[in-house]
């Protein structure tokens, strides 16, 4: 049988009333415009849900829009650039389906045929309203003989048209759902990617959030192997609202929590979800990688990932992503002003003044200019730190167990006692692995200078805080800034615990360093766009626990996805499978680590259920995905 496809214009195959866009441009030299668009809305909105008859709303409309035909040429090119992205992004399902696709709309085809005909529809398969004008081109009403520009209008017309075979309706209006309710279609599916109608949706026999769930649903080829809409993803602590836009424009479900989750709270939201995003303060433990039915993906929107069980994610296919540049800038200018307020003694000054001590005196307080700074770990903040305190006068060293290329004049150490011997300041920048625990303890404190200062704003593990404290309190150094802690509170409510607190001449903060506004949005931007290019294109680039892939996104072919436990033979097999259905390789591209294979597989024909399964049943898969 076949099927046929009724598709609405107006918020749906674009995410705009065109009328209301026409306003703005009509309307853009009256005084009284914001009034008359308003107004425009309301009356739109009126007739959708059925609380105004159509003609009644239509010729409303007209009289406040007070267009011309020059109006339209300017509206056509601004529709171009709203036209839904679901709807973009499935194209070639226009063109595949073009005979039996129709578009049915209350709107024009001065602007309808133009959007829709570039996308693979036919001209003659487009029914709408027309306009009238006078002699001067403005635009004074419609052609009141079209059964469109009547009640019911909709209905009448593809009673008109005798389809035979199954007809879905896709549209968001009360108009679109009456041709289902004259018993004309055999479906209504609520399209709400731009607009959710609520009497609309109880109309509704399918709520469709894109184009992708219909096609999903209908088992259309489509340019993508599962709807977006149904892809899930929970952000955790108060991840920049950018990140959440970026992933709910690509059409997926977005939750977000402000706070962290203990493992048991996460053990059950995490269940369904297909992208996690976290921060520093949530623990991705092996028994809640275990509980994760669906995840495809984490995203650390920070620098370090300790706070996860890559292994556990990699031997279940869980990719995962973090922001190793994005907040660089912000955690070394945090450094740096702790280095002048630890010695100038601020923190100390900034205490007697809340108790009402003036204590001006220069005594103790010294300009960085000349002092010897000592980075531990000349990463990316290590190395970018030395650039900015050279740049104040400072002389600096570094000590790093990877050999890497020193910045300007920096000098590199032999070992870390050479350092801690020179160092007027020390700060640490190392990462989260298990064997830096206690990295840095009572007897590293003992081989600083005295009178130095200490800085950690890498992980709290690494730092011995009782070793700190006796260091700070016997007056062998002379402050620390500490921003990381070996125990953090999970969300702001908590209170903090420290034997820090209360030290002389000590800066705390609550894990800021890469808490700023630029930062964060920077992470906001960098996290969510590296899982996205992940899940649509198999791409792995900036993983930290996956074989690096960079791949191209082809066009006329599909790309399977095949993820394995390291072992000898499963391209073989994987490639047995192709020769059987006779399916053609246009491209194969395979990585490998310790643990498991990474191939992703281009081919240039359809392919069926069949083979599909039989890659899933291959020995040692542990994934395998459909990406287009």
């Amino acid at each position: 049988m076949k099927k046929y496809f009724i598709i609405d214009f107006d918020s749906t195959f674009t995410n705009v009333e065109a009328l209301d866009l026409l306003g703005e441009i009509s309307l853009s030299n009256f005084s009284d415009q914001q009034d008359r668009l308003q107004k425009i809305k309301e009356i739109t909105d009126q007739g959708m849900d059925g609380g105004m008859s159509f003609r009644e709303s239509l010729v409303e409309r007209l009289n406040l829009l007070q267009a011309k035909r020059e109006h339209l040429d300017k509206l056509v090119p601004e529709l171009k650039e709203r036209v839904s992205k679901s709807f973009h992004r499935n194209e070639e399902f226009f063109r595949k389906h073009a005979d039996n696709i129709y578009i049915l709309s209350n709107g024009f085809k001065e602007f309808i045929v133009p959007i829709v005909t570039e996308y693979g529809v036919k001209p003659d398969h487009v029914y709408a309203n027309t306009f009238e004008y006078d002699e001067a081109d403005n635009i004074t009403g419609f052609d009141q003989n079209n059964i469109l520009s009547r009640n019911n209008g909709k209905a009448r017309q593809i009673e008109q048209l005798k389809l035979e075979g199954e007809v879905s309706v896709i549209g968001d209006g009360y108009t679109d759902y009456e041709i289902k309710e004259a018993g004309l279609a055999s479906k209504f599916y609520a399209f709400t990617e731009n607009v959710a109608r609520d009497k609309v949706l109880e109309k509704a026999d399918h709520v469709a959030p894109s184009l992708d769930e219909v096609l999903y649903v209908n088992k259309m080829n489509t340019a993508i192997s599962y709807p977006k809409n149904r892809i899930k993803v929970l952000l955790l602590e108060n991840i920049h609202p950018r990140a959440e836009q970026i992933l709910r424009d690509e059409g997926y479900q977005v939750e977000t929590h402000g706070g962290g989750m203990d493992e048991e709270e996460l053990l059950e939201r995490i269940k369904k979800v297909s992208i996690l995003g976290i921060r520093s303060k949530t623990q991705i433990t092996e028994k809640v990688i275990a509980s994760a039915q669906r995840l495809l993906a984490v995203g650390a929107f920070c620098i370090g990932t300790n706070q996860i069980d890559l292994q556990a994610c990699l031997k279940k296919g869980i990719a995962v992503f973090n922001a190793p540049f994005s907040n660089t800038r912000s955690v070394v200018e945090l450094a740096i002003a702790e280095i002048i307020m630890l010695l100038r003694k601020v923190p100390e000054r900034t205490r007697e003044m809340h108790q009402g001590i003036w204590n001006k005196s220069a005594q103790n307080s010294y300009e960085i200019r000349g002092k010897k700074l000592g980075i531990i770990g000349y990463g990316n903040i290590g190395s970018q730190l030395s650039v900015l305190a050279e740049n104040l006068g400072m002389e600096v060293y570094y000590y790093d167990l990877v050999e890497k290329l020193a910045m300007g004049n920096v000098r590199q150490c032999l070992d870390m006692d050479e350092l801690l011997s020179l160092a007027d300041v020390v700060t640490l920048h190392v990462d989260g692995r298990e064997t830096n625990k206690n990295f840095f303890g009572k007897d590293q404190f003992a081989k600083m200078k005295p009178g130095a200062a200490f800085i950690n704003l890498s992980r709290g593990f690494v730092v011995d805080i009782e070793a700190l404290k006796e260091a700070v309190e016997s007056g062998h150094l002379v402050g620390a800034a500490m921003d990381v802690y070996p125990q953090e509170p999970k969300n702001n409510q908590e209170a903090f615990v420290s034997a820090l607190r209360g030290l002389p001449n000590t800066i705390l903060t609550p894990h800021v360093g890469g808490s700023t506004q630029e930062a964060q949005e920077n992470i906001g931007n960098f996290v969510p766009n590296q899982i996205i290019q992940y899940i649509n294109t198999g791409s792995t680039s900036n993983s930290v626990n996956f074989p690096q892939v960079l791949l191209p996104t082809l066009t006329n072919a599909h790309r399977l996805m095949h993820i394995h436990h390291n072992v000898p033979g499963i391209m073989a097999k994987m490639n047995q499978v192709f020769a059987k259905h006779q399916i053609n390789i246009v491209g194969q591209y395979l990585k490998t680590n310790e643990t498991i294979g990474y191939v992703i597989t281009d081919i240039d024909k359809e392919y069926d259920a069949e083979m599909i399964e039989e890659l899933k049943q291959i020995e040692d898969t542990i994934r395998f995905r459909v990406l287009y």
